[in-house]
């Protein structure tokens, strides 16, 4: 874990309680949540967005690895860039959809956004801030 901009508390504690390989799911509104713990951020269409929400999970944890829909390449390449930019040389790799659900399950947590665009969804993996 690493300290940063992130003032949600659940979101933050989830994020304290997070090992090495252990994820955490980032959603648009629709994607289904299962019986995960859920952090439901959706204020309105859009509010937050997929990309800020992101942005400011990323500031507090340590990410080795990321999952994303297959479908997010030609359903939305805006989003992608973002999530590219937004994690860097973080290795990401692209799965087909159900099979992106069925990962999602194992998560330890869930947090919805407001996001109302195709396939912004990405499932991050724990890594560690020390060397190994």
């Amino acid at each position: 874990m690493k300290k940063g901009m992130l003032i949600n508390a659940p979101i933050s504690a989830l994020v304290s309680e997070m090992g090495h390989t252990d994820t955490l799911t980032i959603c648009d509104s629709g994607l289904p949540t299962y019986e995960l713990r859920r952090i439901d951020l959706a204020l309105r269409p859009g509010v937050p967005g997929f990309l800020e929400t992101v942005e400011t999970v990323l500031a507090e944890l340590q990410v080795e690895k990321a999952y994303l829909s297959e479908d997010i390449v030609q359903k939305n390449p805006t989003v992608l860039a973002g999530l590219k930019k937004l994690l860097g040389d973080t290795p990401i790799e692209l799965i087909p959809h159900v099979d992106f659900k069925e990962k999602v399950k194992a998560s330890k947590g869930i947090v919805r956004t407001g996001e109302c665009t195709p396939f912004a969804n990405v499932i991050l993996v724990a890594g560690v801030t020390f060397k190994v």
